[in-house]
């Protein structure tokens, strides 16, 4: 199969293991994520994949064939960093084309792909500027430029936008991915920044601790959270201890806000996630939940509350056009376990 590998890498650093048994694959002109907290072995897999490291085992693969042992320069890869470090005394021109100047290339060849990524980047007629009169996000198209240039079998982007305020931010992530897209561009985007990673990426790769917590696409982690951690760390932090037992022949799960009918392979002691987009403010739903609101924060088009269920604080989402209480209020809310329960590793 065509596109990149990774077969079981670890790699440690004295006492530190920063990467265990890491395997994934991304697909040629795919746009993989790789997401997770500061620490937890993402720059240091794309040291590995780069050449920039060795790992202690596993093996790197493109097209089914090692690269363990191929220096950096004939994987064919470029990388783009978040201090892209523009080249202060060369202009955009020669700043894009430095790699292809690198290959000895002819100068009519050079001169045509350099003004084809500058369109593709949005950049069109930039070639004569100097890169100190353009603003952060001119100087991050003209770094994404470069690295397009060479048209590398893969494009890896580490923390590419983390230097940038964030309404710039969100507007490149959408332009970035369609830059990738149009030029069908097989690439690994490493972030901490779990909105950037589930908006340009075709599938996500979630990291803990040098360890692959879950795979799948952003529909996918958001929807159903392999564990705990993954949960957290995507701001699901309704998180309720409890315990799956047989009652009446059937599997239930108990828990401090009531039992719920569960259809799962988990036994005993596991940890209950009620969704913070699963509730709402009337009695449709077929359980309650009363409480007294202990917390209002606006977040654009939804609000959250947070509610003091019994010493039990939970979070809920609501949209901002509902009439929604105020603090200090007793609430009751509703929700339908099959919807709004899920049922986690403890």
């Amino acid at each position: 199969m065509k596109g990149l590998e990774l077969r079981n890498i670890h790699k440690s650093f004295g006492e530190n293991h920063a990467l265990v048994g890491v395997s994934f694959r991304v697909e040629e002109s795919e746009i993989v994520a790789v997401l997770g907290p500061s620490g937890c072995g993402k720059s240091t897999l794309l040291g590995i994949i780069a050449g920039l490291e060795t790992p202690d085992q596993g093996d790197v693969l493109w097209d089914d064939v090692s690269l363990v042992n191929i220096p950096p320069h004939l994987r064919e890869f470029g990388l783009m960093f978040q201090d892209f470090t523009l080249f202060p005394h060369r202009n955009v021109f020669d700043n894009v084309a430095f790699g292809l100047q690198m290959w000895r290339l002819p100068r009519t060849q050079i001169n045509k792909r350099v003004e084809e990524v500058l369109d593709l980047v949005g950049l069109p007629g930039y070639g004569l500027r100097d890169v100190n009169t353009l603003s952060g996000g001119e100087g991050q198209r003209v770094a994404l430029a470069r690295s397009l240039a060479p048209r590398p079998r893969l494009l890896m982007l580490d923390e590419p936008l983390g230097s940038l305020d964030r309404n710039l931010r969100e507007r490149l992530v959408l332009e970035l991915k369609e830059i990738l897209r149009q030029s069908r561009q097989t690439a690994l985007y490493v972030t901490h920044d779990q909105e950037e990673a589930f908006t340009i990426a075709d599938r996500v790769v979630v990291m803990n601790a040098g360890r692959v917590a879950q795979i799948g696409t952003p529909q996918e982690i958001y929807q159903k959270p392999g564990g705990v951690f993954v949960a957290n760390f995507l701001g699901l932090r309704n998180l309720i201890p409890g315990e799956i037992i047989t009652q009446n022949n059937d599997q239930v799960v108990e828990t401090r806000i009531g039992a719920f009918p569960v259809d799962h392979k988990l036994r005993g002691k596991v940890m209950v996630l009620l969704r913070p987009d699963s509730v709402r403010l009337n009695q449709e739903g077929s359980r309650q939940l009363s409480g007294r609101i202990s917390g209002v924060s606006f977040r654009g088009n939804l609000c959250r509350l947070t509610i003091n269920v019994n010493g039990l604080y939970l979070h809920f989402d609501l949209p901002t056009n509902l009439a929604l209480p105020k603090m200090g209020e007793q609430v009751k809310l509703s929700f339908e376990p099959a919807e709004a329960i899920q049922i986690l590793p403890e």
